[in-house]
Formats: structure tokens, C-alpha cells, sequence
């Protein structure tokens, strides 16, 4: 692609959290830059909807505080976050609920760890792995292993099977949408440090609002909706409605699907696909901001929006969201229905299904090996961004963008 327009100017295509990253580093640097997206609006997979007074995320997500890229982007305050219980509650079978919460922010709740049924042998591993990995360097997390797994890395720390298959394996599929734990370990090591250093919230308005506040500190105009670029040619890219728009670098930041159509010969991991069924009803009592699995597996994890953050519902509703791995089938809202009913304790039958939200390129198949950062060029005047260059959250999407942002300014430096 030639580079000799007289404006240093930079084409972002797709306004996801990676390309608005980008987007923002390249305005920063004062560069001329525009975001070209598809959709009617910005976030890609990180958006919201408003059903019947409802906020319905595309797919249950949460917001974690810990996050660099995120802190150093964005007021948090202006979110307005309301935060999940620091721990998990699981679902062991006939009703029956096992509480493990983070005794360094509920020290009262502590001593009830001793009594839970939890084998001292699996408290005091889960004491040193969260010292470590909250503590340590996290270069020291970092390095790359010999191909460790997920669960070679528990095994290793001294775990016992049953707790594993209790605790972190539904918990677990439901942070990284597969069900044998075989995520890469280091990738494991810094989200279980992201988790102890950050806390689990929800935006008032949305996971979506997010994406728009990062839009929002974008030059006015920057990013066009409704605008789906076809093909890169060697002026720029070729767009369905503004035929060839000129650039002197383009950044690829949609999806790994539009990716590879775009960047023929670009390799992108497998991608998990997550189903989220929303319910409503008369408002749950005596509920909490819990996030709860199952270890029968029936679902990744279930929890009452609404009780999280009361912007989700109106008042005297509960929002209920559920989500499986896979795109669902035309029974599972019933066999759901019937599997919370035994979680929450109550009559369900009467719940109404709200909404259904597919993700079906959810987050990147992060097995080991996986390296935690890709190069974005690809060839003159090509950059391509997302969390399939990184890894599969916000806070890789962000530090995808701005790591194709450095090679952009690099190059055009030149």
C-alpha cells in the first residue's frame, strides 16, 4: 500500500473496543483518523439493549476494575459500576448452595470458610495460589510455561480432583466458555489475579456503555456507523457506499470472521459461542448480587441482574440471566426454567423469557500454548487488532488497539 498521501491519515475498521483503543492512541498522537463500522452502533460484541425498560446485554459480561487499560482510560466513577459479591456460590446438587467468598474483603464471612465442608488441604491451596498470583509480578505470571494447562496448573498446586471438578471447573467454563479447562495456565494465572486485585461490577446503563464512553473521547466525527468496508486496496478500502476511501495505514479491528476476509492469509483461533436467556418476574427476595454455577453443569452460571444493579429492571422486577455454552436449542429455556427453579428456590414456570442473546464468536479458544500478545502489522501499511491478538477480555481488546496504535506511529515515524 502506498504511503505518500499528502495527510498522515489512518482508516480503523470496526468500532469495537480494540479499534476505538487504537482509534484514540493514533487522535492522541495527532493523527488524522477515522473509524469505519458496519453496525448501528459502537462496541461490537461489548453492546447493550433496552427491552421493556430492561438492560440487556449482548451475552452475560461483567466490568473488572483491575484492568490497566481500562484505568487508564476510562472515569470509572461515570459508570456508575455496582458490584457483584467477591466470591462464587455453587450449586452442589438438591438446593443445596456452597458460598466461597474472598475472605480479604469479607473477613467476617472468613471463619465460615472452616465450617463449609471444604477440605482444609484445598483452603490452605487456595490461600497460596491467590498470594501468589495476587502478589507476584505479574511478569513473573507471564512467562511462558511448557504448554500447561488449566488444570495441570490446579493439579500443581496441590489441589484435590474433587474441588477442582466442585469449584473452579464450573466457575471457570463460565469465564472461559469451554468445559476441560484446558486454557493456557499463564492465561489463567493473570485473569484469577485480575479477579483479586479488581472487582466484578456492572455499568448502570450496560456493559455497552463502555464502548461509548471510549467513543465519546474521540475527536467529533471520528467514527461512522453504517459503513461496511469490503476490501483494502492500495489507496485504502473500498467501502459498499463511499466506494474507495483513501489512507495512508488501515487498521483491521473487527471481528476474526470480516479479519480474515479482509487480511487473506490472516490465522485466528477457534471461537467459543455463549447463549444467554434472560428472564423476568415480581421481584425476587432475600436474593443477592451472587454470581452462581453449577456443577452438575446444566448452565455456566446464573444471577439476578437486577439485585447486582438496579438500573437493569424496573422496580419490583428481577432480571434474571442464564448462560450455556453453545448457540442453545429450541428446549433449553424450559430445561433452564426447570433447573433454576431448583437453584432459586422457587416456582419458576412463571418466568418470562425475555430475551435470547447468541454470541457466537464469544471469546478466542485461548489453549495452551498462547502467546498473550501478536504482532498487529501485516504488511505495508496494514495493521489488524482484536482480542484474538491477545487475549479473550477487555482488557486484551484494549491492549490489542493500542499495541497497533505503537506500530502504526512507528512505521508512519519512518
Amino acid at each position: 500500500m502506498r504511503t505518500q498521501h499528502a495527510k498522515r491519515n489512518v482508516l480503523v475498521v470496526g468500532a469495537g473496543l480494540a479499534g476505538l483503543a487504537c482509534a484514540h492512541d493514533l487522535a492522541a498522537a495527532g493523527l488524522p483518523v477515522r473509524v469505519l463500522e458496519a453496525g448501528d452502533e459502537v462496541g461490537g460484541r461489548v453492546r447493550s439493549d433496552r427491552v421493556r425498560g430492561c438492560v440487556i446485554d449482548r451475552g452475560f459480561q461483567v466490568f473488572n476494575t483491575s484492568y490497566p487499560q481500562v484505568r487508564a482510560r476510562m472515569e470509572l466513577r461515570a459508570l456508575r459500576l455496582s458490584p457483584f459479591t467477591p466470591g462464587v456460590v455453587t450449586h452442589t446438587g438438591g438446593g443445596r448452595l456452597q458460598r466461597l467468598v474472598d475472605p480479604g474483603r469479607r473477613p467476617r464471612e472468613a471463619a465460615r470458610l472452616l465450617g463449609s465442608g471444604i477440605a482444609p488441604r484445598d483452603l490452605a491451596a487456595l490461600g497460596a495460589l491467590c498470594a501468589r498470583d495476587m502478589l507476584a509480578p505479574a511478569a513473573l505470571l507471564r512467562r511462558p510455561g511448557p504448554g500447561r494447562t488449566t488444570r495441570a496448573a490446579l493439579r500443581r498446586a496441590g489441589f484435590s480432583d474433587g474441588f477442582v471438578e466442585d469449584f473452579f471447573r464450573p466457575f471457570l467454563s463460565g469465564v472461559f466458555l469451554e468445559d476441560e479447562l484446558e486454557t493456557a495456565a499463564r492465561v489463567f494465572h493473570l485473569v484469577w489475579r485480575s479477579m483479586l486485585r479488581g472487582t466484578l461490577c456492572l455499568p448502570a446503563e450496560g456493559i455497552g456503555a463502555v464502548p461509548r464512553r471510549l467513543a465519546d473521547g474521540l475527536p467529533p466525527g471520528t467514527v461512522r456507523l453504517g459503513t461496511a468496508v469490503t476490501e483494502l486496496t492500495d489507496e485504502g478500502v473500498l467501502s459498499a457506499g463511499d466506494g474507495e476511501v483513501p489512507a495512508a495505514a488501515v487498521v483491521v479491528a473487527t471481528g476474526p470472521g470480516p479479519a480474515r476476509r479482509l487480511l487473506p492469509g490472516l490465522s485466528t483461533p477457534p471461537y467459543r459461542t455463549v447463549t444467554t436467556y434472560y428472564h423476568v418476574t415480581a421481584r425476587l427476595r432475600g436474593r443477592g448480587p451472587d454470581l452462581v454455577t453449577d456443577r452438575a453443569r446444566r448452565f455456566l452460571n446464573t444471577c439476578v441482574l437486577s439485585e447486582v444493579s438496579p438500573a437493569y429492571a424496573p422496580a419490583g422486577t428481577s432480571l434474571i440471566a442464564t448462560s450455556v455454552l453453545g448457540p442453545g436449542s429450541p428446549g433449553t429455556g424450559k430445561a433452564l426454567r426447570e433447573a433454576l427453579a431448583e437453584v432459586y428456590g422457587t416456582d419458576t414456570s412463571g418466568w418470562e423469557e425475555l430475551a435470547v442473546r447468541t454470541v457466537e464468536e464469544a471469546l478466542p479458544a485461548m489453549t495452551a500454548p498462547w502467546p498473550l500478545s501478536r504482532p498487529s502489522r501485516r504488511g505495508p501499511g496494514r495493521y489488524v487488532c482484536g482480542d484474538h491478538r491477545a487475549t479473550g477480555s477487555v482488557q486484551g481488546a484494549l491492549a490489542s488497539g493500542a499495541r497497533a496504535a505503537r506500530e502504526v506511529l512507528a512505521d508512519l515515524d519512518r
